[in-house]
């Protein structure tokens, strides 16, 4: 094959010229022209290794280091959790929840405690217009200081807060006393359980008559609605809240009680925003109503 001539190019291949050694590449050491430039720019050499050593090191202490801090962060968290937890949430024992129920837009309802009355027997007496009296209350552990205990010419007798005024009874079977916002409504034995059902909480809940402006409001609340069974006798009271015909607010508490196939009633009406004063006269009423008949 050396021996072979070289074939005819012919007319139209270009000759290749001859190398020039002075335009050949320059081959340099890896790093040179950096530092070469480094050196014309007057800025100071850095070793490659040195700066990729430290770079590593950074690279390595930086996982490290963020670790540390998120586990600070969690336990200082967590002590903050434990703190608030002691400070501010309430203990056992501390709050409640009754029962409710609501028409409407719901408000709240206060959950003030109650005094079971222990009704006598008896049976529905006819209407009398007499003035009720005030009876001897001294040594009666159940009428308060501020409380006279009166015998109503209806056949009830009830302990009522001084200076109030008495309305005979009207024709929906109400004895009513009164002063200032608050009311003191008694029913005693108006309506018969033979006509409207033998369940104290199903009457006071969709019958009785003295909450018919709950039912018709479009805002009221009721809760604290429980049934009470005391000597063979059965009770259902709640707490009742609506706005009256003026747009005042009140507060009402009910008790309606199954005395002899009869209902009889005791409830308190107040200020909305009086509600310890609507507890306070309920309680006494409730706890010292009997029938006398």
């Amino acid at each position: 094959m050396r021996s072979a001539p070289e074939p005819d190019a012919g007319t139209h291949v270009v000759p290749v010229p001859s190398a020039d050694p002075h335009r050949l590449p320059i081959v340099r050491r890896r790093g040179e022209l950096v530092r070469l430039r480094r050196r014309r720019a007057g800025l100071p050499e850095t070793h490659p290794h040195g700066r990729h050593k430290r770079a590593r090191e950074e690279a390595g202490s930086s996982p490290r280091s963020l670790g540390r801090t998120l586990l600070l962060l969690i336990l200082l968290l967590l002590a903050g959790a434990v703190a608030y937890a002691m400070l501010f949430m309430p203990k056992q024992g501390e709050s409640g929840a009754a029962g409710s129920e609501r028409t409407g837009s719901a408000g709240e309802a206060s959950t003030a405690p109650s005094r079971t009355p222990e009704p006598s027997t008896g049976q529905s007496a006819p209407q009398s217009s007499a003035p009720a009296t005030d009876t001897q209350t001294d040594g009666d552990p159940s009428v308060a200081d501020g409380f006279t205990l009166r015998k109503d010419p209806e056949g009830f007798q009830i302990a009522v807060a001084k200076g109030w005024d008495r309305t005979p009874k009207n024709g929906s079977g109400q004895v009513v006393y009164a002063h200032g916002d608050f009311e003191l409504i008694v029913v005693p034995g108006r309506d018969s359980a033979t006509m409207y059902g033998g369940d104290p909480m199903a009457y006071q809940r969709d019958k009785e008559s003295e909450l018919q402006p709950y039912r018709s409001s479009s805002w009221a609340t009721a809760t604290g609605l429980r049934t009470i069974e005391v000597g063979g006798r059965t009770m259902a009271e709640g707490q009742f809240t609506w706005t009256d015909g003026q747009g005042q607010d009140l507060f009402v508490r009910n008790m309606a009680i199954l005395l002899n196939g009869r209902y009889h009633i005791v409830q308190v009406r107040g200020p909305e925003a009086q509600r310890d004063e609507v507890t306070r006269f309920y309680e006494q009423a409730t706890a010292t109503y009997r029938y006398t008949g």
